[in-house]
């Protein structure tokens, strides 16, 4: 989600021993999550929506007909119901099911957090994202001979600049009668290292930055980070860097004032109290000692750096390095049912769109997965979604997959016949933080996945605004499979706003709707998701391509 600046009791006898938090009470031993590997995690999109109506909600129709039958909100069939229940609009809180599925929710949510730890920066999400593709049987489409034929259950995706993948698995109906697409975003608020970066002062090394998207600048000073990224020298080698992800890597971290000495700190706004150019990263302070000069301490950290990666002070002219907070996701309350993490906006979209589409099998309808770069800044350049990236790789399907010889009306109507879930985040009404939100059209924790219909800053600046026809499709779509969802809007109309994908694909014709997780503290380095909601969208996600 990109973000418009003008917005955004105890007693002795209960005391029990320090342990971990075992869950909810009236959970049973046997529902606990398992520790278990990414692959074991990813449940079947099959065996998941075959039992998509035990998951239902005050939206789904475990209990009516169906929502065709009267489109009544939530599918509420007129039968014995009274009129309140067939005639009102109401929401519940997904957790509150009778046959809620807990062990298969925390099963997913642990492959979303080993994931996520594994894909802080778009570049590692994508080098993640193909060695599971891979594994599914997935194939690099530019590894392929051009004149092969792709048939229906063929799988393929395409990686640009390592820093976006598609992938798409061909359907039995020409691409010409349109796609399903999932389209999400795989980068997020951090702070970039600048081109010419070291320097030294009062003994001390530091890293200049520029930071990336909006974000409060105040968060990011006292904590931990850690560097991720890449550097490229002259003859094309590419060397990766992460330091600070293992416990036994050091950390680093941008300083603050003190307290005692802020008096004129706290007379600032909050946005101006700390300055973007006071965002430099401490990275050292012990001097070299091999040889007079004036910036020992600086020829310290260089000597360090090249002796680990290889490199000297003019590569950072070429390098992409990254400052991105060094703790891992976590479950978040003694329940365990939130993850607390780095980079849910939007990964907590991108990883439940990737596992949908990794498990279509023989689909009718070509399905197929887009995460970008570059959303947070406005999804510009050749890895955002404003490139041609999409439209190049559809036509390549189109030459290779119709039986008529290629034209470029094939993929023009491809694009007019196809529809889109815009997979982001949005904002859940934080009880805190009154105000923000007109409740009536927020959206909340534990409730599902969050159908925005627009987007955008106050008069809709900016928005993607679906049309109400494609918005009861989704609605019977997500009724039908038993999934908890909820409307949402990202706040008060005069509050400020945000947008996402899907103004960009809607501009190609496509049918396009944002959908997707609830987020506290957005833009955060530490946000926070309910599980529950991160499995509904996956199971919303699923449907759509079903």
């Amino acid at each position: 989600m990109s973000y418009d600046e003008s917005g955004m009791e105890a007693t002795e006898k209960t005391v029990k021993k320090a342990g971990r938090p075992k869950g909810s009470k009236n959970v049973k031993a046997k529902e606990k999550p398992n520790k278990t590997g990414i692959s074991a995690l990813a449940v079947s999109a099959s065996n998941s929506l075959s039992t998509a109506n035990s998951l239902s909600t005050a939206n789904s129709p475990s209990t009516t007909n169906s929502a065709a039958d009267t489109g009544a909100p939530g599918g509420l069939a007129a039968g014995n119901a009274k009129l309140s229940e067939r005639l009102s609009y109401a929401v519940k809180s997904a957790w509150e099911d009778k046959n809620l599925n807990r062990s298969r929710i925390f099963d997913f949510a642990e492959g979303y957090m080993s994931f996520l730890n594994k894909s802080k920066t778009e570049r590692e999400f994508v080098k993640e994202s193909i060695k599971i593709a891979e594994a599914k049987g997935f194939r690099n489409i530019d590894r392929i001979e051009e004149d092969m034929r792709l048939v229906p259950g063929d799988k393929i995706y395409r990686v640009v600049k390592n820093k976006l993948i598609m992938l798409a698995v061909i359907g039995r109906k020409p691409l010409d009668e349109g796609v399903r697409i999932l389209g999400a975003h795989i980068d997020s608020p951090r702070i970039d290292v600048k081109q010419n970066p070291l320097y030294e002062a009062n003994d001390l090394a530091f890293l200049k930055t520029h930071y990336y998207g909006g974000i409060k600048k105040y968060q990011w000073t006292a904590i931990p980070v850690a560097i991720h990224g890449v550097f490229v020298k002259t003859d094309g080698t590419t060397v990766d860097v992460l330091i600070g992800e293992d416990e036994k890597d050091p950390i680093f971290t941008i300083t603050d004032l003190l307290p005692h000495l802020a008096k004129d700190q706290y007379k600032k706004k909050l946005g101006e109290a700390i300055a973007g150019e006071s965002l430099n990263v401490l990275l050292g302070s012990e001097p070299y000692l091999g040889e007079e000069s004036k910036e020992k301490v600086k020829l310290n950290m260089m000597l360090l750096l090249s002796e680990m990666y290889g490199v000297k002070e003019e590569d950072f002219l070429s390098a992409e390095l990254e400052i991105v907070p060094a703790f891992k996701a976590r479950d978040l309350g003694l329940d365990r049912s939130m993850i607390g993490a780095y980079g849910h906006d939007d990964k907590v979209c991108a990883y439940p769109s990737l596992i949908s589409v990794l498990e279509v099998e023989d689909p009718e309808t070509t399905s197929l997965c887009m995460l970008t770069d570059k959303e947070e800044i406005g999804s510009v350049g050749n890895t955002g979604a404003e490139s041609r990236a999409m439209e190049n790789l559809l036509a390549d399907l189109c030459a290779m997959s119709m039986p008529a010889p290629y034209t470029d009306r094939m993929v023009r109507r491809c694009l007019d016949r196809s529809k889109m879930l815009s997979a982001d985040v949005t904002a859940a009404v934080d009880p805190n933080y009154e105000g923000t939100h007109d409740k009536l059209n927020a959206s909340y924790m534990g409730k599902g996945i969050a159908i925005m219909k627009y987007s955008g800053s106050r008069g809709k600046s900016g928005a993607s605004d679906a049309h109400a026809e494609f918005v009861a499709e989704i609605r019977k779509i997500l009724n039908e499979a038993g999934i908890a969802w909820q409307t949402t809007e990202l706040g008060a109309v005069d509050k400020g706003g945000g947008g996402t994908i899907a103004m960009m694909v809607a501009n190609l014709g496509v049918d396009v709707i944002d959908c997707g997780v609830p987020v506290l503290s957005m833009h955060a380095p530490f946000e926070v998701v309910s599980k529950v909601d991160l499995y509904h969208t996956y199971l919303a996600y699923a449907a759509f391509l079903k």
